[in-house]
């Protein structure tokens, strides 16, 4: 019964050893102890209970360490030490500058060749846009036909 003790301790402790891996990353140096401790408990077995009984770890180890890894990373996302904010509109923070979907429809004059991208005049604003690949020289009448984030697309005016 006593050949048992330090190969089930082994293993044991190589397990958490790979979850203080996946908590406190420490490039691979945990992982590789953790690999040794599993693989000399696996030699022990093998050497000095038996084959048959060396194969049972092995089968047992192929069924635990994938379940152990799973639990890991799912606790590591419930801790505290993983990023739990998210960004929403309700924060103030927004992909999308409100202001920018109001120059849909709007017209202007290109300050600069667009091609595709460039300034434009609307209004008393300079903008940077973009065309849909088009090239629109400097001083061509243009339409805002789209606003996709900070994109605005426009076309020229014929």
């Amino acid at each position: 019964m006593s050949a048992y003790v330090l190969p089930v301790v082994l293993q044991l402790l190589g397990l958490g050893v790979i979850v203080v891996e996946i908590f406190v990353p420490s490039f691979g140096l945990l992982a590789a102890l953790a690999a040794g401790m599993l693989l000399y408990s696996l030699y022990l077995v093998f050497t000095t209970i038996s084959v048959n009984i060396g194969l049972v770890f092995v089968g047992v180890d192929i069924f635990v360490i994938p379940v152990v890894l799973v639990m890991a990373f799912n606790a590591l996302g419930a801790s505290s030490w993983s990023l739990h904010k998210t960004l929403s509109r309700h924060d103030g923070v927004a992909s999308q500058s409100p202001d920018l979907a109001a120059w849909v429809g709007q017209t202007g004059v290109a300050v600069t060749n667009l091609r595709p991208s460039g300034t434009v005049m609307i209004g008393d604003n300079r903008l940077d846009a973009v065309t849909d690949g088009e090239y629109v020289d400097a001083g061509t009448p243009v339409k805002v036909t789209l606003v996709s984030g900070n994109r605005m697309v426009v076309e020229k005016i014929e």
